[in-house]
Order: C-alpha cells, then sequence, then structure tokens
C-alpha cells in the first residue's frame, strides 16, 4: 500500500486544532466503522514541519510526526523534500506564495480558508493549479456536516426549486479570537468576514451551486474594537491591537438575479448567534439551519415544516468517510491524492467565495457597490 508523505507548513492554532489530529486520525475513524472492507492501515505519514517558530514545529514533530521527521522553519527547505502534499497552515496573508510555491514543487496543496487575502493572490494560487496540474483544494469543512450534506443533496435534488434568496450567517455575540494574529489586519486582511464569514459563504454558494455574482454591497464595523470590559468568550481584548473589523455585512446580487445576505460578525449586541450556517429560500421550498436542519414550504394547500432525524444512521455520502467532518475532509484530499476521487472543494468555487469577500470590504471603503467582471 502507498504511504502518502506529507508536510505541514505552519504549526499553529488550526494545524494543532484540525489538520494534524484530523490526520491522524484518519484510520481509527474507519475502523470504528466496524466495516472490514472500509479498514485500512494509516496511510498518510506527516514526515515534515515548519514554522517560524522551531519550538512549535518540534512539538508538531513529537505529536504527530514519523520518528524521523525533519524540522524547518524555512518553507522552501521543506519544499525540497520528495512529498506527496503540503498543508498550508500559516496567516492568510501567506497563503498565495506558500501554495504557489508548493505546487510548482510537485506538491498537491490542501490550503487553510480563506484562499487568500484578494483574488488577485487567489487567482495566482488558481493559475498555478492549472499550470502544474496538481491538486488544490481550500479547507471548507462545514461542507461536510451531516445537515450540509444533506440540505446540499436536497437542493441537487431539485427539493427546493430556484434558490433566489439566501442569508449566510456567521453572527457571534461576544467570541473575537485574542491569540495569534487574528486582530492583525496586515497579517489576515480582515476580521470575521474573512474568518468565519468565509466559510457561511462558502456553505452557501455550494448549496445554491451558484458561482456567478453580480455585484455587491458591503458594510464594515469597528463599533466595539475599543471595549475593555467585553465580556468575550476568550478573555478582553487588547483595543490596540484589535485592527480588524468586528462586524460586517454584506448584499450580493448573482447574475441570475438571486440574492444572498452575508452577515459577518465576532462581536455584536444581539442573541440570534449561529455560525456556519445557511437559509435558503427556493420557488418550491426554504430550509434553514436554525434549530437543526428545517425544510418548510406548502402541500395540498398547507403549510408544512420539516426535520429530517440527523443522529439516524445512513450511508456514507463519500465512501471510505468518517461522520466527522475535519476527518471526512482529511480521507477525501487523500484519496484525491492517491488518484481514487476528487476534492468536493474546487478552488475555482473558492475563488469566487474570496471575490466576493474583497468586494464586500472594497464597497464598505468606497460606499458604491462593486461589480464582477
Amino acid at each position: 500500500m502507498a504511504i502518502i508523505k506529507v508536510g505541514i507548513i505552519g504549526c499553529g492554532g488550526i494545524a494543532n486544532g484540525k489538520h494534524m489530529p484530523s490526520i491522524k486520525g484518519l484510520a481509527d475513524s474507519l475502523k470504528d466503522k466496524k466495516k472490514p472492507e472500509l479498514v485500512i492501515e494509516n496511510d498518510v505519514q506527516m514526515v515534515a514541519f515548519c514554522d517560524l517558530i522551531i519550538e512549535r514545529a518540534e512539538k508538531a514533530k513529537r505529536d504527530y510526526g514519523t520518528e524521523d521527521a525533519q524540522v524547518f522553519t524555512d518553507y522552501k527547505e521543506l519544499l525540497k523534500l520528495d512529498l506527496d502534499a503540503v498543508y498550508v497552515c500559516t496567516p492568510n496573508r501567506s497563503h498565495s506564495f506558500i501554495t504557489v510555491d508548493a505546487l510548482h514543487a510537485g506538491k498537491h496543496v490542501m490550503c487553510e480558508k480563506p484562499m487568500a487575502i484578494n483574488s488577485a493572490e487567489a487567482k495566482k494560487m488558481l493559475d498555478a493549479a492549472k499550470e502544474t496540474g496538481k491538486i488544490l483544494t481550500i479547507g471548507y469543512q462545514n461542507r461536510y456536516r451531516p445537515d450540509s450534506l444533506y440540505l446540499k443533496k436536497a437542493c441537487d435534488a431539485g427539493d427546493l426549486g430556484d434558490v433566489y434568496f439566501a442569508r449566510a450567517n456567521a453572527i457571534r455575540r461576544r467570541a473575537v479570537p485574542t491569540w495569534g494574529v487574528f486582530l492583525n489586519e496586515y497579517e489576515q486582511g480582515g476580521g470575521p468576514l474573512i474568518d468565519i464569514g468565509t466559510h457561511a459563504l462558502d456553505l452557501t454558494l455550494w448549496c445554491m451551486n451558484n458561482y456567478k455574482p453580480k455585484y455587491a454591497v458591503g458594510t464594515v464595523y469597528h463599533a466595539l474594537n475599543n471595549d475593555t470590559e467585553t465580556g468575550n468568550a476568550w478573555g478582553d481584548w487588547d483595543p490596540e491591537k484589535f485592527t480588524v473589523e468586528d462586524a460586517a455585512f454584506g448584499f450580493v446580487v448573482m447574475e441570475n438575479g438571486a440574492t444572498i445576505q452575508l452577515n459577518a460578525t465576532w462581536a455584536l449586541n444581539t442573541l440570534e448567534v449561529e455560525e456556519g450556517k445557511t437559509v435558503l429560500c427556493g420557488t418550491k421550498a426554504g430550509a434553514d439551519m436554525h434549530d437543526g436542519l428545517r425544510f418548510n414550504g406548502v402541500k395540498f394547500g398547507k403549510q408544512y415544516m420539516m426535520k429530517p432525524e440527523m443522529n439516524a444512521k445512513g450511508v456514507d455520502f463519500y465512501a471510505g468517510s468518517s461522520d466527522d467532518p475535519k476527518i471526512m475532509e482529511q480521507r477525501i484530499f487523500i484519496n484525491a491524492v492517491k488518484g481514487k476521487g476528487e476534492v468536493v472543494v474546487k478552488p475555482e468555487q473558492a475563488f469566487v467565495v474570496t471575490q466576493i469577500l474583497e468586494a464586500i470590504y472594497e464597497s464598505a471603503k468606497t460606499g458604491k457597490p462593486v461589480y464582477f467582471d
């Protein structure tokens, strides 16, 4: 059995919180299913780790790497190794150039979201993937939640009809991330819009299967940045370091006339809190994720609301997958690297997400709509 050798570039929060433990958990997640045809040995090895802080890379090796795994502070040195794939888990600003270099070095790439800090940088990544023929995918794991997969199947089956209005929600009341570089506009390119709004927008566009925006209008707020007694989930933020927005809202009109509202906040005086959720309204029915996945419509002259039982066991949406969205994300990517299937998150789709986010930021600066070519 071929062993897929991967390198991790950036050994901080997202690598430790999602990618590395999920890669390590691939084999165990399949064995738990007790389906012999799905049980495999660990076919992925983390053999290289890179971080600007050498101690973080060394810890990642101890926790997740092979005994002979190598450690670097320069990602270009890591790319010289004989690797099948690399994971780009760095701050947003460096996603583009690291990914482009990795693709041209002959590596397949899983890049953490967002794709890039702007569409120009994302286009470089897209072009590099086409030029090299290597796989590029972006870490939008919310697509693999059971409710998301069920809703996608319903949309693809035409159960909702033509979806002409949607709401993408990433709303936190007081949950500003105070660690790392989250509050640094230079490194991240923005705040909640590019951090968690990107997930909600990706999920919405994917379910609608609509990637042709016409124009966008946006507003961005720094309304609560200077608060000191914040009630924040992760402790008070430092107003001097809080250089990104605390809330952003977008209004997107698609070429076919459909409308999408995007709401993204880290701090907002509201009780209507939900993250990574979508509301879809179509000509035949509607769906939302307010209280689990719910469908609504009219049948035989009567209004109805239906909630599928998401806890009941069903068939696998993807062969050899896990119920854990993070592990499913890894398995789909590794299978694609092995030539067994395709990635679900296409770089062309992630590029449109980046275009829309950038347009909302630009509209907020200029006070004018931003039209897409």
